[in-house]
């Protein structure tokens, strides 16, 4: 309906939908393009797509709804500022809608829609709107983390309120779900408050010239001539130089990739943060408490050694505790001695060197983190800094 799905792209779909469903025109299998996605019916991995309208341009994050899937739907939450959750008007909240709604606030997504697809179904039944509804809102003000939920009756089968308003309904009078992504409310720069952070990423040597450490700025900008800090060291400099693809600037926006050089040789290194000097910056620190997603079938237990990646530096670590596991359908917090695949829970974290995190809900880029296996390297855990 947004004329953003190309001609190729449909004719795939079509052959798909006649090979893997009942011959029906099957738009699912415009992002479920696993073999196996469309043998079984259902959303695996994460899929990106893109589109925009006049207001805005969007990247789309199809992700699993399937418990056994629950790491892909961290991956998609974790670089995402909407969530859209679907739920089946006839069936009401499900244990994944739940899971859903709880991992979008665990990762920080505060504006949540609730589609309630399928109305077709029921008859275009306000009542059994407004029961989804009322249920997925008692679920979400009980979550720990503040969550901003708007819901909107579609039938995507025919495009009922989905980018056009639909007469089907005429109960409902608030906007399609294209509208409603339009218009959204989403900070642009949510980490202002906590103030720049630069990680280095990599230490250029230039012949006759002073170093320039690269990275990715974010949380804040960078401007020539500012006073800074680099951590963990605590030593002080100044910005003398910043270069933004290959050219010099006088200020450095976050999101830029940059490379800086300071006024004083100073020992600056892969996996140092520089600061803003005199802001409130984090103090490095070799015990964070995190709340984990467990993503492999070895489970996380008291003592277990892993590597943890955190920005651009990756140090050894041990479970010093495994605090509960969250359950999903009550939240509560259950007491347990170890975490399993797909579980979710909090646990305690030695490190072998100090790190510079904030917490996850001050800083995303900061206040998360992988655990990886020191034996095969696989990601064994995504984790969000609590304290």
């Amino acid at each position: 309906d947004t004329k953003t799905a190309f001609d190729d792209q449909l004719s795939a779909v079509t052959k798909a939908s006649m090979r893997y469903g009942d011959g029906e025109f099957n738009l699912a299998l415009l992002t479920d393009g696993l073999k196996a996605e469309r043998q079984q019916g259902i959303t695996i991995d994460v899929a990106y797509r893109y589109f925009a309208t006049e207001h805005r341009s969007f990247v789309f994050a199809d992700t699993p709804g399937h418990a056994e899937y629950t790491r892909n739907m961290v991956t998609g939450a974790s670089v995402s500022d909407v969530a859209i959750v679907l739920i089946d008007a006839r069936n009401g909240l499900l244990q994944q809608t739940r899971r859903h709604l709880f991992i979008a606030s665990l990762l920080g997504v505060s504006e949540i829609i609730l589609a309630v697809n399928k109305m077709d179904l029921v008859d275009w039944d306000e009542s059994a709107f407004d029961r989804t509804v009322k249920e997925a809102q008692e679920y979400v003000n009980a979550l720990p983390a503040p969550v901003s939920l708007v819901a909107v009756p579609l039938s995507a089968l025919h495009g009922d309120n989905v980018v056009e308003r639909s007469r089907n309904a005429p109960w409902y009078d608030g906007p399609s779900l294209l509208e409603l992504l339009d218009h959204i409310e989403v900070e642009v720069d949510a980490y202002s408050e906590v103030g720049t952070r630069l990680a280095v990423q990599w230490v250029i040597t230039v012949p006759n010239e002073s170093r320039q450490l690269a990275g990715r700025l974010t949380g804040g900008a960078l401007a020539r001539g500012d006073e800074v800090v680099v951590l963990p060291s605590g030593n002080r400099s100044k910005v003398a130089y910043i270069n933004r693809l290959g050219t010099a600037v006088e200020l450095a926006e976050p999101g830029d990739s940059i490379a800086v050089r300071l006024e004083h040789e100073i020992d600056v290194g892969r996996g140092d943060v520089i600061v803003p000097a005199g802001a409130i910056v984090p103090e490095p620190t070799t015990l964070v408490t995190a709340d984990v997603c467990w993503m492999i079938d070895r489970p996380l237990t008291h003592g277990s050694r892993w590597f943890l990646k955190h920005l651009t530096k990756t140090v050894k670590a041990t479970v010093a505790a495994v605090d509960y596991s969250m359950h999903i359908d009550t939240l509560e917090n259950d007491d347990v001695d170890d975490l399993g695949l797909n579980d979710l829970g909090r646990v305690r974290i030695e490190l072998s060197e100090p790190i510079v995190a904030d917490g996850y809900h001050d800083h995303r880029d900061t206040g998360r983190f992988v655990l990886i296996d020191e034996a095969t390297f696989e990601t064994a855990a995504a984790g969000m800094i609590v304290s």
